[in-house]
């Protein structure tokens, strides 16, 4: 149990610290690891996990008071986003038969992310208070796109999708272009051909997990810092935080919806290069 954290008694510097540190499964105490595969962000998995199942929930509504007459606004939304959505990947994606899975994939992944950026636009004080004062944590930080580990786990899922559905469309062909594609299939170069296609396949990975996370890391520092205008005595202090995170709170709703878009639309695009045939 951790004791109660002051935040009147961080300095600038210290308050930025302290809200960009994670809860953890075991206490580092002052040193944070740079890579430490033995320990969980448990606020990363926790809220990453809550919003999934508030998306499930919500797509589980929709559908069940969808209507043949007059949609209701949610229904028109939703209906929407499918439409958007299957015309893009029916674009990217050859034979409309492989498209059946994606399509709601895409909409699924959009709305979990959305719903994942959008804790973004709660007060960044709010929840790490609540749990510092219950004695869980002193740290908490709930967007879990902002956490590198939660960035690049889904990127990961990405991958595994470019796996499967490589290798559901050219079967044994998908490891033979492995070793095979883009220089041909003299044995002298296999290595180079392998080796160029595992740097390709970690550069869409760790390119699409770093994009998510630098945006909304960005994001959420700056909150960070406009929160710190309201910690001077003076009033123009507190009115300058009130409208700066007005102003970015409405710009970040763009920020948020542009993020999910790009990371579905990269996502449909390497599940879709995957399954062409060099």
């Amino acid at each position: 149990m951790a004791a109660p954290v002051d935040a009147s008694s961080l300095t600038p510097a210290g308050y930025v610290l302290h809200h960009l540190r994670s809860m953890v499964s075991k206490d580092f105490g002052h040193h944070i690891p740079i890579v430490d595969f033995s320990y969980i962000n448990i606020d990363t998995v926790l809220w990453s996990v809550l919003m999934s199942v508030f998306a499930f929930l919500f797509m589980f509504l929709v559908a069940r008071r969808a209507t043949a007459g007059v949609p209701s606004r949610w229904q028109c939304s939703v209906e929407i986003l499918f439409e958007f959505f299957a015309s893009q990947v029916r674009s990217i994606i050859p034979g409309s038969s492989k498209c059946d899975f994606v399509i709601p994939l895409s909409v699924s992944v959009f709305i979990w992310i959305f719903m994942m950026n959008a804790l973004d636009l709660l007060p960044v004080d709010l929840f790490p208070r609540l749990f510092s004062v219950t004695g869980i944590s002193e740290y908490q930080r709930i967007v879990p796109t902002a956490d590198v580990n939660g960035a690049l786990g889904m990127s990961l899922g990405v991958l595994l999708l470019m796996f499967f559905y490589g290798i559901k469309s050219k079967k044994l062909g998908f490891f033979k272009e492995l070793v095979t594609a883009p220089f041909g299939s003299k044995l002298i170069l296999f290595i180079p051909n392998l080796v160029i296609n595992v740097i390709e396949y970690s550069a869409k990975f760790v390119s699409l997990g770093l994009r998510l996370f630098g945006n909304m890391y960005a994001g959420e520092l700056l909150f960070m810092l406009i929160a710190l205008m309201g910690a001077t005595a003076k009033i123009y202090g507190c009115v300058g935080q009130f409208f700066a995170g007005l102003l970015w709170a409405i710009a970040h709703i763009f920020i948020i919806s542009l993020q999910a878009f790009i990371f579905v639309m990269l996502m449909m695009i390497y599940i879709g290069q995957a399954q062409e045939k060099h």
